[in-house]
């Protein structure tokens, strides 16, 4: 842990919540009642909870805890998952990425439309309801390529939902297509896209954007797929980047937006929040982030989402592979209630220097969940419930010698 190691701020807490309430200053201990009661914060009082002290932090967690409570009782759900990131080839240059590759390095890959067909049947052969699917942005993509790639998996596994393309992407196909967003998300849905990652989010602030990725798409662009999406029935995931140059104030900013799309929309299936993985990106190395978040910023960008889009999100997930197993159960006791997805073959953050592996199976969730006292279960994509025990078939905390040949 970093920091100094602040396990002194980490759940579960000695003090009662009326006793932590009592050390706040009285304006947050009124937020943190009003949430309590179910009203819907302004921004004011939300950055006001964003840069709280360290008796206010442990009231802020406990309030969002029970406010976890309320909306989807002790369940933690996890979704079988395997991650195909197709080619890690890209124009971009996103200063935070570090799995990123110019077409002539030596670790340069693309994968042929059969390889991701295999690894989808793999993957379903093992128990996996979902493939997520991401990759770099390369030149000279062909014009239906995406489309290419979800026909392909369904070919292979017909019954596998495919949660696929970034915005980031999506931008990409619709100039490479040549036809209207709209029509272009029709036609990926007919080809067998079942949701969308709410990726390329990052922080949706335009001049921190500029920054960190500035050929990436804008705010305004990013709303307009992911609603756009919505309506024609495509879900999505939602998500925020912290702990590299942004401020407080665009965490509130950003999941007040979020909230509001959701009341349009009602097609966001969760918020994830990323904590930044420095060690290996530019923006770090350039001296223009600091290097990623504190043990308060962790727990503080979980518990403000949950009082924020308390009664509109009902899912907050936490990033295993980004926070360790210690902050991942941190997070669940401060609103979480996700464990994320056992994400065969994780490559982004394992790049950018993330050292949690690149697989957590579903017999170490249930035990990482039992451990909290909660109820482990195993989900859909959009959260319906599959099963509440474990496969009985797979390892505890490693891949068996099938498993590993697949990394």
């Amino acid at each position: 842990m970093s920091q100094k190691d602040r396990s002194d701020l980490l759940p579960p807490y000695e003090e009662s919540l009326e006793e932590l309430l009592r050390l706040s200053r009285p304006a947050v201990a009124q937020v943190l009642e009003d949430s309590l009661a179910d009203r819907e914060i302004t921004r004011e009082e939300a950055c006001r909870l964003a840069d709280l002290q360290t008796p206010e932090l442990k009231a802020l967690v406990r309030v969002a805890d029970l406010l976890r409570q309320r909306e989807v009782g002790d369940v933690i759900t996890y979704v079988v998952n395997r991650n195909i990131n197709f080619t890690n080839i890209c124009f971009v240059g996103c200063r935070f990425c570090a799995f990123s590759r110019g077409p002539r390095d030596e670790d340069a890959y693309f994968h042929s439309l059969e390889t991701m067909g295999k690894k989808a049947l793999e993957a379903w052969e093992m128990g996996a309801t979902e493939v997520c699917v991401q990759g770099g942005l390369p030149r000279g993509l062909p014009a239906g390529y995406y489309k290419q790639i979800l026909l392909e998996i369904k070919k292979w596994t017909p019954e596998m939902h495919i949660h696929a393309f970034s915005p980031m992407e999506v931008k990409y196909g619709v100039e490479l297509r040549r036809i209207p967003l709209r029509d272009y998300l029709l036609e990926l849905k007919e080809a067998g896209l079942g949701s969308l990652p709410g990726t390329a989010a990052e922080i949706l602030n335009d001049e921190v954007r500029q920054t960190i990725s500035r050929n990436k798409l804008s705010t305004r662009e990013w709303i307009e797929i992911i609603t756009t999406a919505h309506r024609l029935g495509i879900p999505s995931t939602s998500t925020l980047m912290y702990g590299h140059l942004e401020r407080f104030e665009h965490w509130v900013d950003q999941l007040l937006l979020l909230r509001s799309i959701q009341k349009e929309t009602g097609g966001l299936t969760e918020f994830v929040p990323l904590g930044f993985i420095h060690h290996h990106t530019d923006l770090y190395r350039m001296g223009l982030s600091r290097p990623g978040p504190t043990v308060e910023e962790h727990l503080k960008i979980h518990a403000v989402a949950r009082l924020l889009l308390n009664g509109w999100v009902r899912h907050i997930q936490i990033a295993w592979v980004k926070l360790g197993e210690e902050l991942s159960q941190a997070c669940l006791q401060a609103g979480a209630d996700d464990y994320s997805g056992t994400l065969i073959e994780e490559n982004i953050s394992r790049m950018a220097g993330a050292t949690e592996g690149q697989f957590l199976s579903p017999v170490e969730m249930h035990r990482r969940i039992r451990k909290l006292g909660r109820i482990p279960a195993q989900r859909s994509t959009t959260y319906e419930i599959l099963r509440y025990d474990p496969p009985d078939d797979w390892p505890a905390t490693q891949p068996d010698a099938a498993l590993a040949r697949l990394l």
